[in-house]
């Protein structure tokens, strides 16, 4: 059965627990003006960091071919499902970091302090800040999809898809 690269089954893993431990530290509205969630701040970062190397490992084919005998629009839209999910990984740290840029926080990775990617603006950060804060329940919501479709095809097709990615 083929399997993924070490790499992308670490980088898959980590990637995981980055997000929902992302998702856990944030904190909303006035509350990152007062506080800066610096542990939030980082672990985003952190998945931002680790989604090229996890690009790079996919683009020189570090992954396995399966064949797929659902069809073509399954595959077509496995392929899009994880489009988007890359789309998330990238789109949510750069919007997070431009909303508390616009808000006027100092924003750190792991005590080393970045520089401002927006100019801060007095009040509302604006629909960036929006699009943050709703893009964060969206990526659990992807994510959890994506493992229900893997158990489905654990359990269902029975088609081995988990132990391809299984980290022992």
């Amino acid at each position: 059965m083929p399997r993924y690269s070490k790499t992308l089954i670490i980088l898959h893993w980590a990637m995981a627990v980055l997000i929902l431990a992302a998702w856990l530290t944030s904190e909303g509205g006035r509350q990152v003006r007062l506080n800066p969630p610096a542990l939030h701040f980082s672990l985003g970062l952190s998945v931002l960091l680790l989604v090229l190397p996890r690009l790079v490992a996919r683009w020189w084919g570090s992954h396995p071919r399966i064949e797929d005998p659902q069809g073509p629009w399954l595959n077509l839209a496995a392929k899009i499902g994880h489009a988007v999910l890359y789309l998330f990984m990238i789109g949510l740290p750069l919007t997070g970091w431009y909303a508390a840029s616009r808000m006027g926080v100092q924003v750190s990775f792991f005590g080393l302090s970045l520089p401002s990617i927006a100019a801060a603006a007095q009040g509302d950060p604006g629909p960036i800040a929006e699009i943050h804060e709703t893009g964060g329940t969206v990526i659990l919501v992807l994510a959890g999809l994506h493992s229900v479709i893997a158990f489905w095809h654990q359990f269902v097709l029975r088609d081995g898809t988990m132990q391809r990615m299984n980290p022992v």
